[in-house]
C-alpha cells in the first residue's frame, strides 16, 4: 500500500498566500525469511545500522536516531504484533503523523515503513526490493528515524518511522531567511521588520497614502525557497525594496512545524 498525504492551508484573503506541504508514503508488504543474523544484538538498531548502510551506498548521509519517533514506531509495532498482521492505522489508532506528534516529535515531513520477517537484514532487503519502502529509505529530505521491533510466533515485526525534522527558529531568524531569498531575488529586504510583524499578525490593509505597494503573506514549512506563487510575484521586477516580519504560524495537523510571514513591497 502507498498513499500519499498532502495537506494544504491557504490564506483568508486574496493576499495572504498559504502554503504548508508535508509527505507521507505509506507501505505494508508481507515479508518472510528463515534465517536469524541478529543474536543478542539490539534489533531495531540492526536495522538503523542496516539502513543507513543502504543510504551510504547511495551517497547519502545516515539517518540520526530519533527517541520520539522511536516510541510511535514501538506503539504500532507492538499492536502489529498483537493483531498478528500489516497496517499503518488499526480502528481506534491515531495517523501516523498523531502517532508521531503525541510522543513529541516535531517535523516538515514524515514517512513509514512496515513489514514482518525473520529477521532485521531480510526485513530491510525486502524493504530495498519494494519501491515505495526504497523511496523512503533513500528520501535525500528525510534525517531522522525511529524504529520498533517486536518478535511474536516466530516472526518479527518491524516499523521505520522517517523525519525531516522541523527546524525550531526564532522570529529574527525567519526574518534573515527570508530576507536571504529576496535578496535572491534582487530585492533590498534590510527594511525595518516592525510595520510587516503587525501585517503578519493583524493581517491589516495597506494604510492609505503609505509608500507599501503590496502585502504578501504565507505559512510554509520550508524556508530555504519562497512558495512559488510568491516568488512568480516577486519575479516580475515591480518591487526593488521590502521588510519581512514573521508571527506565530496558525496550527496544523499532526504536529508539522510552520513558519508564518509577511512581506511589505515596496
Amino acid at each position: 500500500m502507498r498513499r500519499r498525504w498532502l495537506e494544504g492551508m491557504h490564506g483568508m484573503e486574496r493576499k495572504i498566500i498559504g502554503v504548508a506541504i508535508a509527505g507521507l508514503l505509506l507501505c505494508a508488504p508481507y515479508v518472510h525469511a528463515q534465517d536469524n543474523d541478529d543474536g543478542s544484538v539490539d534489533k531495531a538498531h540492526r536495522i538503523l545500522e542496516l539502513t543507513n548502510q543502504d543510504r551510504a551506498e547511495h551517497g547519502l548521509q545516515p539517518l540520526i536516531w530519533d527517541d520520539a519517533l522511536a516510541q510511535a514506531a514501538q506503539a504500532h509495532t507492538d499492536r502489529m504484533a498483537q493483531e498478528k498482521s500489516l497496517s499503518h492505522q488499526y480502528p481506534g489508532e491515531p495517523p501516523i503523523t498523531d502517532r508521531a506528534s503525541q510522543a513529541g516529535a516535531r517535523f516538515q515531513a514524515i514517512a513509514e515503513n512496515t513489514a514482518m520477517g525473520g529477521d532485521a537484514r531480510a526485513i530491510e532487503k525486502e524493504w530495498m526490493n519494494s519501491t515505495p519502502h526504497r523511496t523512503n529509505i533513500l528520501d535525500p529530505q528525510m534525517d531522522h528515524i525511529g524504529i520498533g521491533v517486536a518478535e511474536k510466533g516466530g516472526y518479527l515485526f518491524a516499523t521505520e518511522d522517517f523525519s525531516r525534522a522541523a527546524e525550531i527558529l526564532t522570529t529574527a531568524q525567519v526574518e534573515d531567511k527570508v530576507a536571504a531569498l529576496l535578496k535572491a531575488q534582487n530585492i533590498d529586504a534590510s527594511m525595518a521588520h516592525d510595520d510587516a510583524e503587525k501585517a503578519c499578525a493583524g493581517q491589516g490593509a495597506i494604510p492609505a497614502g503609505s509608500p507599501i505597494r503590496s502585502i504578501v503573506r504565507f505559512q510554509t514549512t520550508d524556508l530555504s525557497q519562497l512558495p512559488s506563487q510568491v516568488a512568480t510575484r516577486l519575479g516580475s521586477g515591480q518591487y526593488t525594496r521590502a521588510a519581512v516580519g514573521a508571527c506565530p504560524p496558525t496550527p496544523q495537523p499532526g504536529n508539522f512545524t510552520s513558519y508564518r510571514v509577511a512581506i511589505l513591497l515596496y
